[in-house]
């Protein structure tokens, strides 16, 4: 299946693109202690506002700070804000999803409608209102993300198990006296987890668009700490005199999200096996 999937990344001009794209942002958030110009944190107001330049390549924010340095460090703190908080949702609402879809009955039905519930809140709604609550910090932005995607991924984990779990090896499993652990997450998880991994890739672009959302309502990480949301917010004070304040974060977040839905929609291709066989 890895594989198969690589090879159809390579061969699949728009998954390819989106690959390199994924890649190049998160070289360069590993990079950033090497790749900064300057230190992030750095103030010369001397050098306030000044365009970007040979001195200063993507130029300076209102405190004379650099803003490339910030962008790559600003990279850092979105990625890890989104994985962490996709890597959360994935593993609550795959497992609430798997065991819901596989016990069936009252049970599955209780279990929906509670994520039906939480799907009726707006992802960035429901996050303003938790960190809003909580107060704003990395650990209430992962948990205010993730909690946005345990329904989606419950709902996405919990399809292909209502089937599976009436499959032939299935009902073989139940005679041998395997455990429901085993038929769980040795012979159904194997065969639903490509579902759920490419709902990870899509939705990764959505907490990215979240995390820079609610950075930039100022319920982010605290300043003068960088997060490319904050710079929105802080570009947006100075639209008119800098506009490159926002335009620099504003393509970063666009270039990263771009290539998440590209490669996700390469993915979800690559695991069909009715257009990857075609």
């Amino acid at each position: 299946m890895i594989r198969r999937t690589l090879r159809w990344i390579v061969g699949h001009p728009t998954a390819s693109v989106g690959a390199l794209l994924c890649l190049v942002m998160v070289a360069s958030a590993i990079g950033a202690p090497i790749l900064s110009p300057a230190d992030p944190l750095d103030q010369n107001i001397i050098d306030k506002l000044t365009p970007p330049g040979a001195d200063y390549w993507l130029g300076t924010d209102d405190y004379g700070r650099d803003v490339l340095s910030r962008l790559l460090w600003g990279a850092q703190f979105s990625l890890l804000v989104s994985f962490l908080s996709v890597a959360s949702a994935m593993l609550v609402g795959g497992t609430i999803g798997l065991v819901s879809g596989y016990v069936g009955g009252r049970t599955d039905v209780v279990i929906m409608q509670v994520m039906d519930v939480l799907l009726s809140f707006p992802s960035l709604i429901l996050g303003l209102i938790i960190v809003a609550l909580v107060g704003p910090a990395m650990s209430s932005l992962v948990f205010a993300i993730a909690l946005t995607a345990v329904a989606p991924f419950a709902r996405v984990a919990r399809a292909p198990v209502l089937s599976l779990r009436n499959r032939a090896y299935v009902e073989a499993g139940r005679a041998l006296g395997f455990s429901h652990a085993r038929i769980l997450f040795v012979h159904i998880l194997p065969n639903m987890i490509a579902e759920v991994l490419v709902m990870a890739t899509l939705w990764m672009a959505d907490a990215v668009r979240t995390e820079a959302a609610l950075s930039f309502l100022g319920l982010g990480i605290k300043p003068p700490a960088p997060s490319w949301g904050s710079m929105l917010r802080d570009g947006f004070e100075n639209i008119l005199d800098a506009p490159w304040l926002s335009i620099f974060p504003g393509i970063a977040i666009l270039l990263l999200v771009l290539g998440l839905n590209m490669l996700g929609d390469g993915l979800r291709d690559a695991t069909d096996p009715m257009i990857a066989g075609q």
